[in-house]
């Protein structure tokens, strides 16, 4: 197993046109592999930002038909890196609705990895701003780590970060770096982005990557980027902010190990067991 790792994490601003979508990251992926990166992560919903349900099930393909997938399959081969889609929107057979699913292809050019969505981001912002994915997406129901030269990653996508659980199980589960690509909105961005994705870096004592959707898209929604890669003492080692559009990084999972002997909570196995008493007033 690999103790270091030269990852990279890619930001941009993804559109209404799936094609025009694959144009625009594949140099990008191609750079970034060529500039050292041997593992390369991707946002959430990178082959189609349409809010409109219609517009976008017009669009969407099935896993085996995505031009996207297909076309990421073939870098990742051809550049002999792996490769992690934050999520693509996909069609399910025999399913009423889509899933946001992320993918890790090895450098072989063959998909290692699936994990769909589990939390759905149904909220109403006070400026106004509002989102179903419940209404869009059938959620996901399974955790997943894969497991990869640098020992094993767990994969969540954006709203999950607000679930410390999921990143508890994928930690202690074994997992040493925890991608967390994300289409966060610029509102929760500014309040809550880098708090969440530190927190999770150090209660779990593993890497964060985060790659980040930025700016105001084709359908009118606007994310906040500042793709991170955090340390697993939450040291904030590399920030995309709201122009880079390529961000790379060694790592040295040896500060994984370290991080979790001077604090071991993961060790803790009886935390879903605590009672609580509730003492009312008199």
């Amino acid at each position: 197993m690999q103790q270091t790792l030269k990852i990279g994490i890619i930001q941009t601003r993804s559109g209404i046109d799936i094609a025009r979508n694959i144009d625009n990251i594949a140099p990008l992926i191609t750079k970034a592999a060529n500039d050292g990166a041997e593992l390369i992560s991707l946002p959430e919903v990178v082959n189609l930002m349409q809010i409109d349900r219609k517009q976008a099930v017009n669009q969407i393909q099935y896993e085996d038909d995505d031009i996207f997938l297909k076309k990421t399959c073939e870098l990742a081969k051809e550049l002999g890196i792996w490769l992690h889609i934050g999520s693509l929107i996909v069609k399910v057979k025999n399913r009423d609705k889509p899933v946001n699913r992320s993918f890790m292809i090895n450098d072989k050019g063959d998909i290692c990895a699936r994990y769909d969505k589990i939390h759905m981001f149904d909220v109403d912002l006070a400026n106004g701003e509002s989102y179903r994915e419940s209404s869009m997406f059938d959620a996901g129901d399974n955790a997943v780590i894969v497991d990869s030269p640098w020992g094993s990653i767990g994969m969540t996508i954006c709203y999950d970060l607000r679930f410390p659980y999921l990143h508890r199980k994928l930690a202690q589960a074994g997992a040493r770096l925890i991608l967390c690509p994300a289409a966060f909105t610029k509102k929760t961005g500014m309040a809550h982005w880098h708090i969440l994705l530190r927190a999770r870096a150090i209660e779990n004592s593993c890497f964060i990557a985060a790659a980040a959707q930025n700016g105001v898209h084709e359908d009118g929604r606007e994310t906040f980027g500042h793709s991170l890669i955090i340390s697993p003492w939450g040291d904030i080692i590399a920030d995309a902010g709201i122009s880079q559009l390529i961000t790379i990084a060694t790592i040295d999972f040896n500060a994984v190990d370290k991080a979790r002997s001077m604090i071991p909570s993961l060790r803790y196995s009886n935390n879903g067991n605590i009672k609580i008493s509730k003492f009312l007033q008199k």
